[in-house]
């Protein structure tokens, strides 16, 4: 199935000279979200993982699908003042902004190894920051998979050589 097709690229969002692609429209083809899920699985396949984090928001729903597909738990990394008791932070920027992710403490196991979901890498600024809140939590960062990776951006190469990124699209 050709995934980009569902894809739909929205100008100037969410501020002039940004091109954001809108993922909304594969999320509501079953056909295609089921195929976009089994893809980021076959991407993922070779990581040996214990537990699936999605990034909020989008990254909440590939990374649960990829969760579930893959019989894992899952880890919701949230923005702030969003989960309840002690939680782990992380500050990072965007290309069109700053924001915080948290992790709430104590909800896995010390050193189990965890698989970054997002839909889109850009510039890599969140996930290096779920990078850096899952080794604040004491957790081993297995590896990262997106659905779309904006290769101009040049995000792979801010999460650097020790955590294999995997993409299953690339602009």
């Amino acid at each position: 199935m050709d995934l980009r097709r569902h894809i739909v690229d929205i100008p100037d969002f969410p501020r002039p000279g940004i091109l954001f692609r809108d993922v909304s429209p594969l999320l509501a083809d079953a056909a295609a979200f089921g195929a976009a899920v089994r893809a980021l699985a076959a991407a993922s396949g070779d990581l040996a993982v214990d537990l699936v984090a999605g990034i909020e928001a989008r990254g909440f729903i590939f990374g649960a699908a990829l969760a579930r597909h893959l019989g894992r738990g899952f880890l919701p990394l949230r923005k702030p003042g969003k989960l309840p008791g002690a939680v782990h932070r992380a500050a990072y920027a965007l290309e069109y902004g700053e924001d915080v992710l948290e992790l709430r403490a104590g909800v896995a196991p010390p050193g189990a190894r965890v698989l970054l979901a997002d839909d889109v890498i850009a510039t890599g600024g969140t996930l290096d920051a779920a990078r850096r809140l899952v080794l604040a939590a004491d957790l081993q960062p297995a590896g990262a998979v997106v659905l779309v990776e904006l290769e101009a951006l040049g995000g792979r190469a801010r999460l650097g050589v020790n955590l294999p990124v995997r993409s299953v699209l690339r602009y």
